[in-house]
């Protein structure tokens, strides 16, 4: 069985390994060792923040398989309501159609439950069909549209 639990920065390598695991993520992630710095701040960043979460998925053998990252975003709108928001989402590719991505979101709204959140966001790409059709077994709804500004 999966394990599904806050991550260590010795997780890291394993981490970006994932995050690299695809078309885009292979044109926009720095796989190195020793593990490239930017990863390193990134992770004393949200390590620090009480409103961020990184979490992994490990194996039976203690293998990090997936990974996903939770903000906790306060608002005003929705009479004050919070939002859990759901980045970076990967799962193995051997492990992709087995169960775990199911398994590791129905954790993460677990999580964003037990916050007081009111609602569970995400975003991906428009190019990874396959996400889009998972994320919408699993009761997500195209309700808005999503718009970002590269600084």
């Amino acid at each position: 069985m999966y394990n599904f639990r806050l991550a260590r920065q010795s997780d890291l390598a394993a981490i970006v390994r994932l995050l690299a695991d695809d078309d885009l993520g292979s044109a926009r992630e720095i796989v190195s060792d020793p593990i490239d710095a930017s990863y390193l701040s990134a992770f004393a960043a949200i390590e620090a923040d009480a409103n961020q979460m990184l979490a992994v998925a490990s194996d039976a053998d203690n293998q990090v398989v997936g990974c996903l990252q939770l903000s906790f975003i306060p608002g005003l709108s929705r009479t004050g309501m919070w939002r859990g928001q759901i980045e970076s989402v990967r799962i193995a590719r051997g492990l992709r159609g087995s169960g775990l991505g199911s398994e590791f979101i129905e954790w993460a709204i677990a999580q964003c439950a037990e916050r007081g959140c009111g609602l569970v966001q995400l975003t991906t790409d428009k190019t990874r069909g396959d996400s889009i059709r998972f994320y919408e077994k699993l009761g997500f709804v195209a309700s808005h549209e999503g718009l970002k500004r590269s600084l």
